[in-house]
């Protein structure tokens, strides 16, 4: 079947089963490897992408679930290749990656969290990210990053 999708900004077709994972799609059909297999059973939050602006984990989509939708990836975060998106500026500026396994899921949920809930509390973007396990940081360094994040786009907040 013609899987069609708005792939980061970008029209793309793909032929595919329409039962097949959206993370094997994506990885191996799109060659686009920033979305990370965990646990492959939802748990962990590692292959969360965007579809439509809401995180959702990519290993239990059908990637015919996504024809027609727009499809966020960890490549497609940045507004631009030469901007990060204030999440990922934030999640480097504050330290909150270590290996790098958790941290595209938890920079799209992140970035989920902050365009819906710029105000929240960090009390709020921690439930917010609780799906997104990592097995290094401790998440307060992530919860910093994502709490800056949020603070850099409220309005008056400046570049």
């Amino acid at each position: 079947m013609k899987i069609e999708l708005l792939l980061n900004r970008e029209a793309r077709e793909v032929e595919s089963d329409p039962w097949r994972r959206l993370l094997d799609v994506v990885r191996e059909d799109l060659h686009l490897t920033g979305t990370k297999e965990g646990c492959g059973e939802g748990e962990c939050g590692a292959c969360t992408v965007l579809i439509d602006g809401a995180p959702v984990n990519s290993c239990l989509v059908a990637v015919g679930q996504a024809h027609g939708h727009a499809v966020t990836t960890i490549e497609g975060l940045a507004p631009s290749p030469e901007l990060l998106h204030d999440v990922q500026r934030a999640l480097i500026e504050h330290g909150g990656t270590q290996c790098g396994i958790c941290t595209p899921g938890i920079a799209l949920c992140a970035a989920a969290a902050v365009e819906r809930e710029p105000a929240a509390s960090r009390e709020r973007y921690r439930e917010l990210l609780a799906g997104n396990l990592c097995r290094c940081t401790g998440y307060q360094l992530i919860v910093d990053a994502v709490a800056d994040a949020a603070a850099r786009r409220r309005p008056g907040a400046g570049a």
